[in-house]
């Protein structure tokens, strides 16, 4: 027979696990909230350990809270950030309550492994209470965001330091590529000649932005409403744990982390989360413009493109023998759909909040989250499994530039726009080369010909 211990709150008595180092407020929620069928990200359960532990410290320092407690809710933290107690984190990721149930999740785990050091048993909260220590001078209002902030900026290096090896990758790409001609094209219609090396040089320069722009974001996130408790005013904190709180959390996490100047607007408004999402949306929307080019370019191998060839990675269909799908781009391509979604949710949440306090933090955080992981990830796919292999048809490109019409716009300076586009026309008419048309229209002598249709000088 399983054993409980009977824990109240102020609903009510309920039957929580005697083993459990949760307590019937995360109970509750675990109940109320079966929603995503996802528990809390990883990162965010380390970053609210973190909180708790530099809260721990600070109101021991504050002669708040006996300095042997304050020790073993330190020491109880250190547990969880070591992954020892993770299977007691239970609440589903998207939960009401502003975030209330996470941050008893975390209080209740502190304090009932807190008790246990401290030579009680667990659900003794005479010993260490999870409101009255483990939550001392703090609400979810400031403890949810802060921790959520802390994940996020942990998970934007990451992806910084993913999105900078594809960029690597792609500027290895345009010198191995940089003699190579291919045609350009405006509105799906020839334009003008383009090297290789030119095309993947750019691609490497817009996430060279979106680099600048990740770490943009980090600054963004680091200043914290901690000391604000409930809606910034910083009820029930002690004065110095307002003053010292920061400073701790910056020691326990290795951050740069500051204290936001008006804790009060810092509560209530959420503009910097959808500024960080804007910010992910727009690396996203790089990539899948990236993957559509390769698409495009590789498309064939005998009737499209055939500028160049992705590295194969798996059959393409049940059915049609031989045929090798760009699937690397295309998972890039559904990546940044979502978080294009995600985005859209993350701002209408920011928006929904009402007076003193957002309460869909939640969700806000789950988006963040997810586009992260799946940013990150599909970045180190797209430079493994597809940028790092790319070939080129060198022979085709040539071919294609060759008997492309867009090279008459070199003719321009040399007989002028109208004349220039009479030749086009008439290379199109009868399907022939623009070299072709002026060699038979004796317009230029050869040697000049050669000399304006130069491809090279033409890029």
């Amino acid at each position: 027979m399983k054993e409980y211990r009977i824990e109240h709150d102020s609903i009510g008595e309920k039957e929580v696990p005697a083993d459990a180092y949760y307590g019937v407020q995360t109970l509750r929620a675990y109940e109320n909230f079966k929603i995503s069928g996802k528990k809390v990200h990883p990162e965010f359960v380390k970053a609210i350990a973190e909180v708790k532990k530099a809260a721990a410290i600070t109101n021991g320092e504050a002669g708040v809270i006996e300095k042997n407690v304050a020790e073993a809710m330190a020491k109880a933290c250190d547990e969880i950030l070591a992954g020892k107690l993770k299977s007691a984190f239970i609440v589903d990721a998207i939960q009401g309550g502003a975030g209330t149930s996470l941050n008893m999740n975390a209080n209740e785990v502190v304090a009932n492994r807190a008790i246990e050091l401290l030579g009680g048993e667990k659900g003794d909260y005479s010993i260490v209470h999870p409101n009255d220590h483990a939550n001392c001078g703090q609400s979810t209002n400031d403890v949810f965001p802060s921790a959520g902030k802390i994940a996020v900026i942990r998970m934007i290096k990451k992806a910084i330091t993913a999105l900078t090896g594809l960029r690597d990758a792609l500027v290895d790409k345009a010198k191995e590529f940089n003699d190579v001609i291919k045609m350009g094209r405006t509105e799906m219609q020839d334009a003008v000649p383009i090297s290789f090396g030119q095309s993947f040089h750019a691609y490497a320069s817009a996430f060279t932005r979106d680099i600048r722009r990740f770490n943009e974001a980090i600054k963004e996130l680091s200043s914290l409403n901690m000391g604000g408790t409930a809606i910034g005013t910083g009820i029930t904190a002690d004065k110095y744990y307002i003053e010292r709180i920061v400073p701790n959390l910056c020691a326990v996490t290795g951050l740069p982390l500051t204290q936001a100047e008006d804790l009060v607007d810092a509560t209530q408004n959420l503009d910097g989360f959808v500024y960080v999402s804007g910010i992910i949306k727009s690396c996203a929307t790089t990539l899948s413009k990236v993957a559509n080019d390769l698409r495009l370019m590789s498309s064939g191998p005998r009737v499209g493109f055939a500028e160049i060839n992705l590295p194969p990675k798996q059959n393409g269909s049940s059915i049609m023998p031989g045929k090798i799908n760009p699937v690397i781009p295309e998972v890039v391509n559904q990546i940044a759909f979502n978080i294009i979604g995600n985005d859209t949710t993350v701002t209408l949440a920011a928006e929904a909040g009402q007076l003193e306090l957002n309460a869909f933090e939640p969700i806000i955080f789950y988006c963040l989250f997810e586009s992260l992981e799946t940013l990150t990830n599909g970045l180190n796919a797209f430079k493994k499994d597809c940028i790092e292999g790319i070939t080129v048809n060198v022979d085709n490109c040539e071919y294609e530039v060759e008997k492309s019409i867009g090279i008459v716009t070199a003719l321009c300076p040399y007989i002028g726009y109208t004349k220039a586009s009479q030749l086009a026309k008439k290379a199109l008419k009868e399907k022939k080369n623009i070299r072709e048309v002026l060699i038979e229209e004796n317009i230029v002598e050869k040697a000049q010909i050669d000399k304006m249709l130069d491809p090279y000088k033409m890029i």
